[in-house]
């Protein structure tokens, strides 16, 4: 499966000028579980689709009350910017929509 159909929400946005933060959202705790216990959506796996050193990765957690994921990174470029193409982070999700995810029961 891959993580758009299994996540609820999948989102992107600033952290202020120099970090974009995303939340990964489950349908429910059971499901956010799985993931977690199948070890595919880790800091590292984020930092290989990005092409970023794991380093770039901040505060990667799972919020099981909250059903979530959680974690920013540096942005290549400041909030607007020259060569900014996001000005609000808003499409930085995008390659996590792909991301194969095996699923533990």
């Amino acid at each position: 499966m891959i993580l758009s159909e299994i996540a609820r929400v999948i989102r992107s946005k600033n952290a202020g000028p120099f970090l974009v933060t995303f939340d990964i959202i489950f349908p429910d705790e059971e499901t956010l579980d799985r993931v977690r216990r199948s070890d595919t959506l880790t800091s590292q796996t984020v930092a290989r689709l990005y092409g970023v050193s794991a380093n770039e990765i901040l505060d990667f957690a799972y919020y099981p009350m909250a059903r979530a994921v959680k974690f920013s990174m540096y942005r290549p470029h400041p909030s607007g910017a020259r060569f900014d193409t996001d000005v609000y982070g808003a499409q930085q999700h995008a390659p996590l929509l792909t991301l194969p995810v095996s699923m533990v029961s």
